[in-house]
Formats: structure tokens, sequence, C-alpha cells
């Protein structure tokens, strides 16, 4: 089970080379989420692998799971961004790990005791995605009050770089201890990384910002349409939504299929699917750690186009592969390709949401960009695995791949403008100004 990182910052350097030191808080911040990427790392897929193995579940039954909790999770979540915007995001994101963490746990508890049922899983599932969507609103708005504006990419680019180097170990490790111990428990491992994440956080010292205060109608149904407002009202992330919230969901709505495709149709073990979907992470360490240099190099615009077409181009191998070990390594280059060029484009699509959105509607942004992800993720897992039981998950893996290459169209090609500075909100912790960066 995956978790959004591209909130968050750590220690990074500048392009000379010289290390930028932020302090002991940002090695707790870094630590917090290292763990956390671990965790997350091993238990990838995790609800899909429990739904297969321990209940035997079939593509839909599989694809259902994710698209209930993805869907009820969204629409559970939709007044959070403006309840976010007016409190202190250290305590919500702790707050959300630690729920994360009670509700995982009940998995592996009603496992051993016979007592594990779909629907079970199901609940957990919306519990997990609705935290899962207040983390990622609270963490953005507290990323941009505690790093530097000149730092962001940079830092993202590091926390990419902590993704793609857990992600290469764990599936592999995660499948490991499936053979071996059992179906659920790297759902136990997912939760404990969750506990120690909500302890990091709780552990640093730095005073967080005051809160956006309430205005004198604060009713929350008044802030519900401001996030996607400002979304659409700004050009170059209009496209980047779009672009983005497609291609996640597109990828999200094949990974079951390809699990049931791997796992059952071509016989892959669960060690073998681990590999396939850890292996190709080095590729993100490396492209990852290129970012910076790359836009310093080319421009953060010339790496988004490049970066954005260049990460769905193998995908169209993937509806060819075959059984044995040489269809895993096609399912490994194929995948290696595209995580490459998506550790690329992360940090520098990340630093430019974050750049181009006023900070007292930071958290209502990402939270209406992450319940827009989540609820089209719900929908196309649902009609993708209805897809794949009337047709092939082949045929199903075929048409979101055709659709992928479409998405090249939903990027900003027309020339924007970089964001300016607008008065600052306050010093952050690094001693510099951050206030609302528009781009209109």
């Amino acid at each position: 089970m995956t978790r959004q990182v591209e909130n968050r910052s750590a220690p990074s350097r500048t392009a000379r080379g010289t290390t930028i030191r932020l302090g002991s808080d940002f090695t707790r911040l870094w630590t917090a989420y290292t763990v956390s990427a671990v965790g997350s790392a091993v238990a990838t897929h995790a609800f899909t692998l429990v739904a297969a193995i321990a209940l035997s579940s079939n593509a839909l039954q599989v694809s259902l799971l994710s698209a209930l909790g993805g869907a009820i999770g969204a629409l559970l979540a939709l007044p959070v961004g403006p309840w976010i915007e007016f409190r202190r995001k250290r305590p919500i994101m702790i707050a959300a790990d630690l729920t994360r963490f009670c509700a995982l746990v009940t998995v592996p508890v009603a496992y051993t005791a016979g007592a594990l049922t779909y629907l079970h899983l199901v609940v957990v599932c919306v519990l997990v995605a609705v935290c899962q969507i207040v983390f990622a609103g609270a963490s953005g708005a507290h990323l941009k009050s505690f790093v530097a504006r000149d730092h962001l990419i940079e830092a993202n680019a590091r926390f990419e770089s902590v993704l793609w180097t857990s992600t290469t170990v764990g599936p592999p490790v995660g499948g490991l201890l499936i053979a071996v111990f059992g179906p659920t428990v790297t759902v136990m491992a997912d939760a404990v990384s969750y506990l120690l994440s909500a302890i990091g956080i709780r552990s640093i010292a730095t005073p967080e910002p005051e809160p956006q205060p309430r205005t004198t109608d604060h009713r929350w149904w008044r802030g519900l349409g401001e996030g996607w407002r400002h979304i659409w009202s700004d050009t170059a992330l209009r496209l980047l939504f779009i672009n983005t919230v497609v291609v996640s969901t597109l990828i999200t709505a094949i990974t079951p299929i390809l699990a049931v495709m791997m796992l059952q149709d071509l016989h892959f073990s669960a060690f073998q699917y681990g590999l396939s979907v850890g292996v190709p992470c080095a590729a993100g360490v490396v492209g990852a750690r290129l970012s910076r240099r790359i836009v310093a190099g080319r421009g953060p615009r010339t790496v988004l186009l490049t970066a954005g077409v260049a990460r769905v181009l193998w995908l169209p191998w993937l509806p060819f592969v075959g059984p044995g070990w040489l269809g895993l390594a096609a399912v490994a280059a194929i995948h290696s390709g595209t995580v490459f060029f998506m550790s690329v484009f992360s940090p520098v699509f990340a630093t430019h949401r974050l750049e181009n959105t006023p900070s007292h509607e930071l958290a209502r942004v990402l939270t209406s960009w992450t319940i827009s992800s989540n609820a089209a993720r719900a929908v196309c897992t649902l009609a993708w695995g209805l897809l794949a039981t009337v047709t092939t998950p082949r045929f199903a893996i075929a048409v979101a791949v055709m659709l992928l290459l479409a998405t090249c169209a939903c990027l900003p090609w027309k020339p924007f403008k970089a964001p300016r500075k607008a008065a600052a909100n306050g010093p952050n912790p690094s001693g510099e100004q951050d206030g609302p960066f528009h781009n209109r």
C-alpha cells in the first residue's frame, strides 16, 4: 500500500554540492518518512495479495476492493480540506498515522483468528483511504511552512529517492515474508510503520506556524470547491491535474489485473511478483537523484514535458509478456523504464504545484487533488475489473495502455510563467521567507 510522498522534504545539496543543513528536526522528519516508506514498500499491494491468496478472490473482487475503498474514502473525506486549513497540520498527520495503525493491525489479528472476511478488508481500505487523503492535505501545507522555497525541488527529489530505494527492496522482501509467514505479515509491517511515523513526527521540536485564521463565515461547505477552482484557474496546473490524475488512475486500475494475470494465469510466485515490482525501483532511485541536475540544465518545463511523455512509452509492451523468467524480465524492464521517468517527473511536478498554490489554499488544493485521484481510481479500477472479467486481463491492460499514451496531449505544451513571489507569510525554519506564489 503505497502512500503519496511528494509533500515532504529532507536535507539536500545545492548545485555546487554544498550540503544544506536543515537541522535535527528535518532528520526526525526524514527518519519518520523513511521508516514509513519501508513499511509501505514491504506491503506493496498487500490488500491485493491478501484478497487473492487468503480469500481466493477473482479479478473483479480484487478490483472492487480497491474501488470501494477509494470511492467511499473520497466521499467521506470531501469536507477535509476546509477543515485542515484552519488547524495545525502536525497533529493531524499524527492522528492519521495512528488511525491507520489501528485499522491495519486488525487484519492479521482477524486472519490469525480465522475471522478475516472480504467485508473486513473493505472497511479497512476505506479507513486507510480517508486517512491518506487527510495526511496528504496536511503534510503538503506543513512542508511549505517547513522548507525554504528555493529548496523545494531538492527536498522533493531527496524524498523521491528514499521512496524508490525502499520500494526496490520492499516488494521482494514482502513477497518472501508472505511465502514464509503468510499473506498478512506485510499488513502488520505496514501498520507498525505508521506507528513509528507518528512517533517520529511527534518528536519534531520546532513550533508549527499558526494556522490560517477563520473568517467570519467559516461554515465548512463554503470552502468545498476552492481547491478545484484554484486548480482550474491556472492553465499549467489544470493540465497537470488532468494528466497526473489520469495516469495514476489507469496505472492503479491495471495493477490488480496485472497481479491476477501474473499470479494466476502466468503462475508466478508471490516472490517473483515482488521482484517484478521491486527491482525496477532501482531505476527510480537513479531518476530521483538526477532530477534536480536535469532541471538545472534543461529547465522545469522541458523536464515535465520530456519525462511526462517518456514515462508512458514503455507500457505498450506490457500486454504481451509471457510466463517464466523471460516474462518476468520483460515485466521488470517495462517497469524500469516507466519508473525512471516517473521519478524524474514527480519532484518537478510536486514543486511546481507547491509554488503555484497560495499557502492559505494549499491544504484545500492538495485535498481536492487527492480526492479526485481516489474517486477516479475507484471508478476505473472497478471498470477495468469488469472489463478483465468479460474479456481477458491482457485486453483490459491493452485498453488502459492506449489511453495512457493519449495522456501526453494533457501536458503543458504551451510555455507557462514562473511563479512570482507574493507577500510572505512569515519566516520558515530555514530563515527564508515563504509566501503564496501565483501563476494566473
